[in-house]
């Protein structure tokens, strides 16, 4: 069914909504998206994720590995970069102590 359109008051609280959610992350030094993971083995499962950072920064990236109960069954901290653009791509095993379903990128963040 079709969306019926915003009132004024509500259209002006989610543009303004939305301009605080991107000033917060545009003043982030080093950005993530997790793009993909494939779970190996029971012990392995890889995760493909992508930064966005400003040329020459290096950072440091946890990656979790995820059982079907969301507990958490791997985890391995890596360092990215240093970069010469501002968007790279990485993929990354993570050893798990059982099988997993899921990997993700849990935080970056610049590199000491």
């Amino acid at each position: 069914p079709p969306r019926a359109p915003l009132s004024p008051s509500a259209a002006a609280a989610d543009v303004s909504t939305r301009q605080v959610i991107g000033l917060r992350y545009a003043n982030e030094p080093v950005r993530f998206k997790d793009f993909g993971y494939t779970v190996v083995s029971p012990e392995r499962v890889d995760v493909t994720f992508e930064v966005y950072m400003d040329p020459g920064t290096t950072a440091t990236c946890t990656l979790d590995a995820l059982a079907e109960s969301y507990a958490q069954v791997g985890t391995v901290d890596v360092t990215v970069g240093p970069v010469e653009v501002t968007e790279s791509r990485y993929t990354v095993s993570v050893a798990t102590s059982e099988l997993a379903t899921t990997g993700i990128v849990q935080s970056c963040r610049p590199a000491p």
